[in-house]
């Protein structure tokens, strides 16, 4: 069994998931993803992505399957075993405004202490560092409830780094995030070196900062490998139900999406 706090691989075994009066959300699927790679999960609304990562992050049990971290099941281990592998920044955010930034993200730490543990001089270095990685150190002291809107969204992405996981689960990193913090999200996730499993509405984002991408539509996987195969301007065009097409941008020749709406739709 792998240590907290390393790179850790990820493989989906025919998992999916259904409600609890019978309707299938997610189809059963497989994928494996290698330790420290980055996966982008994309899709339209409804295609099933946040019910992927609350399967990969055991918050939902699959009907069918099994989620693996480096070989183990994750829902034969214990909860708070499962927390020091798996952490996850999702869109809904902490309602406790009367927190400061540093005690959200020492909350972080929680799945490493044993009962009624205090935290100690460890955590603190470690919340420290989480803090400066996402330029938060001057925020330390402020109440959670007077951040905007993208200084909670650095947070709590701060409080996943603090809880040192194998893997980093995303669910819209980017949201509500200015133009310089997408760029700066962009740049920790390349240089974070843990498996990250990340959904993404910026196709073009997607192609730029990750090794793998699945494409969902209505609960299904349509493709899954580089984004370079994956994303072609036919497989999005489907996805999407738009007509998609990929350039060339000049000087910096990059790849880039452009889209419009297919007639009858």
């Amino acid at each position: 069994m792998k240590a907290a706090g390393k790179a850790s691989s990820l493989e989906i075994q025919s998992a999916g998931w259904r409600t609890p009066g019978g309707t299938t959300v997610l189809e059963p699927m497989s994928l494996t993803l290698g330790a420290g790679k980055v996966l982008g999960v994309v899709g339209a609304n409804g295609a099933g992505k946040s019910t992927l990562l609350r399967l990969i992050y055991r918050y939902n049990r699959p009907h069918a399957g099994r989620v693996l971290i480096d070989g183990d099941d994750i829902w034969a281990l214990p909860a708070r075993a499962v927390a020091q592998r798996v952490a996850a920044v999702l869109q809904e955010q902490p309602t406790d405004f009367a927190l400061t930034v540093f005690e959200i993200v020492m909350l972080g730490r929680t799945p490493h202490h044993r009962a009624f543990g205090a935290s100690g001089a460890q955590d603190r270095t470690i919340v420290d560092s989480a803090l400066r990685r996402l330029n938060l150190s001057a925020l330390a002291d402020r109440r959670f409830g007077t951040l905007s809107g993208g200084e909670r969204q650095r947070v709590m992405v701060a409080r996943a780094l603090a809880q040192e996981p194998g893997i980093l689960v995303l669910d819209e990193p980017t949201n509500h995030l200015d133009i310089r913090h997408q760029l700066e999200v962009l740049e920790l996730i390349a240089t974070l070196g843990m498996t990250i499993v990340a959904s993404l509405h910026d196709l073009n984002f997607a192609a730029q900062c990750c090794d793998e991408i699945l494409l969902l539509r209505d609960g299904r996987k349509l493709a899954f490998g580089p984004p370079e195969k994956v994303l072609s301007d036919v497989a999005v065009s489907d996805a999407f139900q738009v007509t998609a097409e990929r350039q060339k941008l000049h000087p910096s020749n990059q790849s880039h999406f452009t889209y419009t709406l297919q007639q009858g739709h």
